[in-house]
Order: structure tokens, then C-alpha cells, then sequence
């Protein structure tokens, strides 16, 4: 539970928003004047209430919400961090039952806004844990939940395209990559290690991530299905690199693993990687055919996904000049929901094709039939 040992303006005012009151209902709710409460707002840490008022203040407190008090520390830190110094003293615990209960609730809500591309309202959830717990104190079921917590803030970052720098996925993967280290979590480790070599091909890092996602393909710490998403993802960045006859014979392999694992999502993404491949080796009929598989079999249930299966389709659907409107149109509607959700790395992807088309005057590599 959060105590403060001594109010001033500046505690009075996180503790109203952190109620979500105006100025004259924490005034009603503290049985305070109105004018009392303005005053602590123009002050702020140069003015105190008096010790009955304090008494009031600790009362109110006391008797709000967990959620209130997790708003109040956010409060607090960033008050003091908007104007370069730390805040007042807060007398802090670990996390008590109820708060790791509710961490735990929040990074499963986090996994849920994550995957329907609510950036804002994952990153919030993440970060006011991140902010009230930082690792040092912590034990170790509270540096596992900020672990998993750093974790899935690098989702966030990857995800909007944030890829690389102080304040993005990697250095995130990386923090939450050394406490599970520190923990001896062998598993989440391996995830991690995915999770960077993931980027590393989304930077265009080929062939150190294909290196990468061979070793992890065969490492007994990943579950199957992890190890079958490294050897697709070996495929995905030999394609690139243009070895599109070895990336399809590892792609085919992983398809039938993740068949063995009845994972339907799994094999549907295995055959829109499968399709670009064909495309990039210039059999049209075989990449036509895969990624219908993937737009029939595959869940469209979130931007994400909507807008990767459209780029895909998109792409094949330009290298021939018969469908090349098409492939136009479907970028377009592709481009468009990546901006309304904040997609950076897919839209920049379909900024790519469409200026590698534009620069080729439309003419794409001959196709097989």
C-alpha cells in the first residue's frame, strides 16, 4: 500500500487525478474549500496542507482503489520527471498479492491489445508497471513479471516499427533477454533470442538472422512450435536473399510440422511466405495458388494480419502486367490500415514495393504459368 509521509501541493494534486476528480469534486470529497485545493495546485510543493488535512489526505488514500494508487505513483514520477528532479519521497514495498494478481491481469490484457494493434493502450498498461516496479528490490516473481513485461513492450516497438536504437525493440528484448538470464529462465531466454534474430531480418540483416534461425530451429530449449516458426523463418530470409528453391524446401517443412501441431494460424503464415517465395523465383501460378490457401485457411481478425496478407497478395498480383491494377489497389487498402493503426515497418514495406515497381516502369521478372 502507498503511503506519503509528508503532503504538500504536489501529492494533494496526484492523489486528485489519480481519482479522476475536478478540483471542486476532491474539494467535496475531502470536505475541503475549493479554494483550499486551488491552492495546492498553483504551489504545488511550495505550500502543505495543515496536519488535519494531512490526516484527510492520508484517509482518502488509504481507502482508494488499487488503481488509484497505481495512478498516483505514475502521477508522482512523472510530475517529478516533467520538471527534472525526482518527486517527493514515497515510501515503497515489493509488490503486495493483490498488485502482482493485477500485473499479471494487465499483461494478459496487454497480449489482447497488442494483437488487435491497440498500440496506445498496451503501451500504457506496460509501462506504468515498468514505472512503479523498477527491478532493483523486486524478487523473483516480480523481476519475472517485469521481465515479461519489458518483453512484450518490445512487441509493442517491433510492431509499430521501432526497431533498432536506445528506445525501441531491441534494447527492450535485450533488458528483458538479461533478467531472465539473471532468473535461469532457459526457455524465455531462447524466445528472446528469436524474438532479436526476428529483428535482425526485419532490418535487413539477412544472413547473420538466417544463421540465427538455424541454431534455434535445433534448440531443445524452444517449444516445437517455436522451433518450427525459426526453420519458416530461415525460408523467409533466404528468400530474400533471393535462394528461393532452398527457402521453399525449409518453408514445405515447416508447413507439415506446424500440420503435426495443428496450429491453423501457424500454417496459414507458412503459406503466405510460401507464396512470395514462388513469387520471388517467378512461378506466379504456385505463389497465386499458396497465398489463396493463406487468404482462405488464414484468421483476418486484426490489422496485422489483414495488412500482411494484402501485401502479399498485392506483390504477387503486380509481378503481372494483367493484374496489375489490382495489385495497386490491394497495396492501397493494405497502406491505408497500416496508417489508421500506427503499422510503421508494414507501411515502409509497402512503400518499398510500390518504389521498386515504380522503378522497374512496371516491368517484373518473367513468370512461370
Amino acid at each position: 500500500m502507498t503511503t506519503v509521509h509528508r503532503w504538500t501541493g504536489l501529492e494533494a494534486r496526484a492523489l486528485r487525478l489519480a481519482l479522476r476528480m475536478s478540483v471542486r469534486a476532491f474539494a467535496a470529497h475531502l470536505g475541503v474549500g475549493t479554494r483550499t485545493v486551488s491552492k495546492w495546485e498553483k504551489l504545488l510543493s511550495a505550500t502543505e496542507p495543515r496536519q488535519d488535512t494531512q490526516a484527510i489526505l492520508d484517509t482518502a488514500l488509504t481507502r482508494a482503489e488499487p488503481s488509484v494508487h497505481l495512478r498516483f505513483e505514475t502521477s508522482l514520477y512523472e510530475a517529478g520527471r516533467a520538471d527534472g528532479r525526482s518527486a517527493r519521497p514515497v515510501a515503497r514495498v515489493g509488490p503486495r498479492t493483490w498488485e502482482y494478481e493485477t500485473w499479471a491481469d494487465d499483461l494478459d490484457r496487454s497480449v489482447v491489445a497488442l494483437s488487435r494493434q491497440n498500440f496506445p493502450f498496451a503501451d500504457d498498461l506496460l509501462r506504468r508497471w515498468l514505472v512503479r516496479f523498477p527491478p532493483p528490490g523486486l524478487d523473483e516473481k516480480g523481476l519475472y513479471l517485469h521481465a515479461r513485461t519489458t518483453a512484450l513492450l518490445g512487441d509493442v516497438q517491433r510492431d509499430q516499427g521501432t526497431l533498432l536504437g536506445p528506445l525501441s525493440a531491441r534494447r527492450s528484448y535485450q533488458d528483458a533477454r538479461t533478467v531472465f538470464c539473471r532468473l535461469g529462465v532457459a526457455r524465455r531466454v531462447a524466445q528472446l533470442d528469436l524474438a532479436l534474430a526476428v529483428l535482425m531480418e526485419m532490418s535487413g540483416q539477412l544472413d547473420s538472422a538466417a544463421r540465427q534461425y538455424e541454431a534455434l530451429a535445433v534448440d531443445d530449449r524452444l517449444s516445437r512450435r517455436d522451433r518450427a516458426r525459426a526453420r519458416l523463418w530461415v525460408g523467409t530470409a533466404l528468400s530474400k536473399e533471393n535462394d528461393h528453391e532452398y527457402a521453399t524446401r525449409v518453408m514445405l517443412a515447416a508447413v507439415r510440422e506446424f500440420d503435426d501441431l495443428s496450429e491453423p494460424e501457424d500454417w496459414a503464415v507458412a503459406h503466405q511466405k510460401l507464396a512470395l517465395a514462388h513469387r520471388g523465383a517467378g512461378d506466379l501460378t504456385a505463389a497465386l495458388r499458396y497465398i489463396d490457401i493463406a487468404r482462405t485457411a488464414g484468421p483476418a481478425d486484426s490489422p496485422m494480419q489483414r495488412v500482411r496478407l494484402n501485401t502479399a497478395h498485392g506483390h504477387i498480383l503486380l509481378s503481372d502486367p494483367g493484374t496489375l491494377d489490382d495489385g495497386l489497389n490491394v497495396l492501397d487498402k493494405a497502406a491505408h490500415v497500416a496508417a489508421e493503426y500506427g503499422l510503421g515497418h508494414q507501411r515502409r514495406s509497402i512503400e518499398t514495393i510500390r518504389s521498386r515497381h515504380a522503378t522497374s516502369g512496371g516491368a517484373m521478372r518473367p513468370v512461370r504459368r
